[in-house]
C-alpha cells in the first residue's frame, strides 16, 4: 500500500545528477535508467528510485518535488500555498501539484516556470517559518492561501488538519490553543478586506473541525453541508463495553443517525490493522455497530470514498438507503 514518508526520510533517497554522476553513472546510463523507469524524475537534475515513488501518497511525492526545488535554490521566494501544507503535514486531498508554489513580495513580477509557480504579493516576517529545515509560509497563512485557492473539498481537509495540529495531543484537546488559532484566523480574514478568495476563506475557516481525524471525514461533513446538513457532530463519543468508547466520524442529529466513512485502506493496509486478518477487523465492525444501534437506538449509515466525492452522489447514495437530505 502508498505510505507517506517524513522530510528526513525523503531527504535520504533524493538524489541528484551530480551525485549519480559522482558514484560513477555515466549520462547514457542515467538517461537509460529513466527509459526503463527505475529511475523516476522528481525534477530536471534530481531522481528517486521508481519502485519508491511508486509506493509514495501523493503528498510524499510532492514533498519531494519541494524539496529538490529547495536543493536547486534559483530565484527568491518560499514555500507556499499547497506545497507549504506537505511541508506542514497537512494532507492534499485529490490535489497533485505539478508545480512546487513559492511566494515573494518582490515589488516586480518575477517568471513562474514548468514546475515551480511563484506568487507576488506581501510577506510579512511573521508568515514565514522553517519546518525541517524548509523555509516555507507559516501555519497560519498556508491555511489562508489554500482556503483562498483550492476547491472547497482540498480546503476544507487542509483547515481540518491545521486545527488538529494545534488542538490535538492524543485525543486530549487544548481548547484555550484552539480558541487562540480561531480568533487569529478569524482576524487575519477580517484584515483582508476584499482579497481575492476571502468569502471561500472565511467559509472554510468558520467551517474547519479539528475533530476531524482525516480528510474523508472532512469532505463528507462539506457534502452533507451541501446537501443541507446542518447539525453535524464530529467524532460524537458513545460508551461502549468495558468502561471504553466508541467514536462514531459524524452524527446527523436531524435524522438521528451516525455517519461512518470508510475509506478502502482502513481494511487493507495491514500495519492499519494491527495484525488482525481482514475477517477479524469486518467481524470487530460488526459487533461494535450492533452495540452501538443498541445502544442508541440510531441508525449506522456508511459510505466510502466514491460516494462522498461528491454531494449529489453522496445524496443519491443516502436516498437509496431511504434516508431523504433536509434539502
Amino acid at each position: 500500500m502508498p505510505r507517506h514518508a517524513t522530510v528526513d526520510e525523503l531527504s535520504q533517497i533524493l538524489v541528484s545528477f551530480a551525485a549519480l554522476r559522482a558514484l560513477g553513472m555515466s549520462e547514457r546510463a542515467i538517461a537509460a535508467r529513466v527509459r526503463s523507469r527505475e529511475l523516476t524524475v522528481v525534477r530536471r537534475g534530481w531522481y528517486v528510485e521508481s519502485a519508491v515513488w511508486t509506493n509514495l501518497w501523493p503528498e510524499s511525492r510532492h514533498l519531494l518535488h519541494v524539496l529538490a526545488v529547495v536543493r536547486d535554490g534559483h530565484g527568491s521566494g518560499v514555500i507556499s500555498h499547497e506545497s507549504a501544507a506537505v511541508v506542514h503535514g497537512l494532507p492534499l486531498y485529490r490535489r497533485n501539484p505539478a508545480r512546487v508554489h513559492l511566494t515573494t513580495d518582490a515589488p516586480r513580477r518575477i517568471a513562474s516556470g514548468p514546475d515551480v509557480f511563484r506568487h507576488v504579493c506581501p510577506l510579512p516576517p511573521e508568515d514565514v517559518t522553517v519546518v525541517r529545515g524548509i523555509t516555507c509560509t507559516s501555519l497560519a497563512r498556508t491555511v489562508f492561501d489554500t482556503a483562498r485557492s483550492l476547491p472547497l473539498e482540498a480546503a476544507v481537509s487542509i483547515a481540518d488538519a491545521a486545527e488538529r495540529s494545534v488542538a490535538e495531543r492524543q485525543r486530549e484537546w487544548n481548547e484555550d490553543a484552539l480558541a487562540r488559532w480561531r480568533r487569529l484566523m478569524t482576524e487575519r480574514i477580517a484584515d483582508a478586506g476584499g482579497a481575492r478568495g476571502i468569502r471561500s476563506a472565511r467559509f472554510v475557516t468558520g467551517f474547519a473541525q479539528a475533530r476531524a481525524q482525516l480528510p474523508l471525514e472532512s469532505v463528507s461533513r462539506l457534502q452533507l453541508h451541501r446537501l443541507g446538513f446542518r447539525v453535524l457532530r464530529v467524532q460524537v463519543p458513545v460508551a461502549a463495553p468495558n468502561g471504553r468508547w466508541y467514536y462514531l466520524d459524524l452524527g446527523l442529529d436531524e435524522i438521528d443517525a451516525f455517519g461512518e466513512c470508510d475509506g478502502e485502506t482502513k481494511y487493507r493496509d495491514e500495519a492499519l490493522r494491527s495484525g488482525r486478518s481482514l475477517e477479524d477487523v469486518l467481524l470487530d465492525e460488526k459487533c461494535r455497530e450492533d452495540w452501538i444501534r443498541g445502544t442508541t437506538n440510531r441508525r449506522m449509515l456508511r459510505w466510502g470514498d466514491a460516494q462522498a466525492r461528491t454531494s449529489a452522489r453522496l445524496g443519491h447514495h443516502l436516498r437509496s438507503l431511504g434516508v431523504t437530505p433536509p434539502s
